[in-house]
């Protein structure tokens, strides 16, 4: 089970890593083998399936994501803790509202995650 202490220091991290923009910093909290799903992926014209299946992969991704919104800033609006995983609602790139799940490994980082966009 994830703590309500776990999850917060979970979701800090993570946002101050995607602030920060240091690809290294941000990929620090997937595994490996990590699952990740996201419309973002087609839209960004990373691949047509919308979902990526390794650390190299998504390394790629982010640093598309990165290079098309240069002024790229999250705010963090609510964290969940669950069974291994943690859902983080946040406001993302264009002021959109997002939340992603994160099934987390006994490593405490992302082994799936779940991308989604409010509409």
């Amino acid at each position: 089970m994830i703590t309500t202490a776990t999850a917060k220091a979970f979701a800090t991290a993570w946002i101050d890593a995607w602030n920060s923009h240091s690809i290294e910093n941000i990929l620090a909290h997937y595994e490996n083998n990590v699952l990740f799903y996201s419309p973002m992926i087609p839209l960004l014209q990373f691949n047509e399936q919308g979902f990526i299946t390794n650390r190299t992969e998504l390394k790629k991704y982010f640093e598309t994501g990165l290079r098309t919104y240069p002024n790229l800033h999250f705010q963090l609006q609510h964290c969940f803790a669950g069974i291994d995983s943690v859902v983080l609602c946040y406001i993302s790139v264009n002021g959109t509202l997002a939340a992603e799940v994160f099934e987390l490994s006994e490593n405490r980082k992302a082994i799936r995650v779940l991308c989604n966009y409010a509409t």
